[in-house]
């Protein structure tokens, strides 16, 4: 099978890397890429929101399969236009990708599939705004209705913040705080039968102990060793499948991934958002345990078929990623700065340790910064101490000048195991 993936991120990196290891994979493209794709997938240029360009790029290719990774190609329809190519694609249509695309729409459809999630209001005036924030009360929870690129949520007990947020978006969804630990929890589906993935967690704050400002996430680790055992199969149950079913029920049967992002709160698991596309960067941790070759369960949901697979098969190792960002992160980032040191890790950490490109390019011989967030340090180990050794060891080699990272990525749980 020949496969395309749209993208150029950490996220992108880690789905080329598991399609290169994977022997059905007879070739793999990825447009547009990064400098550390390009060690693994051919790189092509295309105009990622353009679903036309991506469909005859795809057929000049030959591709079986379609993957697209980011969720702005997603909501642009890009899946529409190769399925009406002909060719098999993973990744909802653009219809069913408003569940993440508007926050209003997931609200809407939670509400008639009965997924426990936060109350909330939709609005669009000052006044609206004035009254859901009064409501609520601290801490407040404001969310851009649109796509922000993870950082269109804002959490806190300032209520000029909080109104200055919800101001300046056209419509915003401000909803009930949840307390508890957040769960990222990912299932393939065909719009009909739905595969749960093991559960990650991320840490979306820039800096150490949950501090500063939001981000697109700066770490994550997979599995999580306290979190209740049945908590994957009551997810299933109470979220995604009658997620899944009431979208079919609309005549938008999703199709490719749903990201469930938890709560669990004092009340039980709520809904904070959901999202259409693999997140970053758990997809690195999650990825890294996945031992069943990931291809044939992309295109088994692309084609419907999702029910004939056999179970899933996991590493029972523990996988811990850290994101080196670049300097002013998530403002706006400084790029060009030079990368030493991802030789090294080379060299010294693989297996057990190895670097995903995001806001990379090459420059000659040299890998610069292209973006805010620029590798994603990936390590795993017999449990998440032992990973964790070995993702901040091989970080350690590393340099961008002006670089940030966390130093507490799956600390808390590394310390309870």
């Amino acid at each position: 099978m020949k496969v395309l993936l749209i993208g150029n991120g950490a996220r992108e990196h880690a789905l080329c890397r598991s399609l290169s290891l994977d022997p059905d994979v007879t070739a793999l493209y990825c447009a547009p890429g990064n400098a550390g794709i390009a060690e693994v997938a051919e790189l092509r240029q295309v105009d990622p929101l353009d679903g036309r360009a991506v469909a005859a790029l795809a057929l000049e290719l030959g591709a079986g399969l379609v993957v697209v990774g980011p969720e702005a190609p997603l909501v642009a329809g890009v899946a529409d236009a190769v399925r009406e190519a002909g060719i098999p694609v993973f990744g909802p249509s653009g219809e069913a990708a408003q569940l993440e695309g508007s926050k209003a729409f997931a609200k809407d459809i939670m509400a008639g599939a009965g997924v426990p999630t936060a109350r909330s209001y939709v609005c669009t005036t000052p006044e609206e705004v004035d009254e859901a924030l009064d409501a609520f009360g601290a801490p407040y929870v404001v969310k851009d209705d649109g796509l922000a690129a993870g950082k269109g949520v804002v959490v806190t007990a300032d209520l000029e913040e909080a109104a200055a947020h919800a101001n300046s978006c056209d419509r915003v969804v401000i909803e009930e705080f949840l307390d508890g630990p957040e769960v990222s929890l990912f299932a393939i589906t065909d719009g009909v039968t739905v595969l749960p993935l093991q559960p990650a967690q991320d840490f979306k704050r820039a800096l150490d102990d949950d501090e500063g400002p939001n981000t697109g996430g700066m770490g994550a680790y997979s599995p999580l060793p306290w979190a209740d055992p049945k908590l994957v199969e009551e997810v299933l149950q109470t979220v995604l499948q009658p997620t899944v079913d009431e979208l079919r029920r609309r005549g938008t049967p999703f199709s490719g991934l749903l990201y469930a992002g938890l709560a669990i709160t004092s009340r039980g698991v709520r809904v904070i958002e959901f999202n259409a596309r693999f997140g970053d960067p758990e997809t690195q941790v999650v990825l890294a345990r996945l031992k069943t070759p990931l291809a044939g369960i992309l295109l088994a949901a692309a084609n419907g078929t999702l029910a004939d697979l056999e179970p899933l098969r996991w590493s029972d190792d523990a996988a811990v990623t850290v994101v080196i960002a670049s300097h002013n992160y998530p403002g706006t980032p400084r790029t060009g700065d030079p990368i030493t040191g991802l030789a090294d890790v080379a060299a010294e950490d693989a297996p057990h340790a190895y670097v995903l490109h995001a806001g990379t390019k090459r420059d000659g011989d040299a890998v610069v910064s292209a973006g805010g967030r620029v590798l994603s340090v990936t390590a795993t180990g017999e449990n998440l101490s032992q990973a964790r050794d070995r993702a901040y060891t091989a970080l350690g080699r590393i340099h961008l000048d002006g670089a940030q990272h966390r130093t507490d990525i799956a600390a808390k749980a590394a310390a309870g195991e």
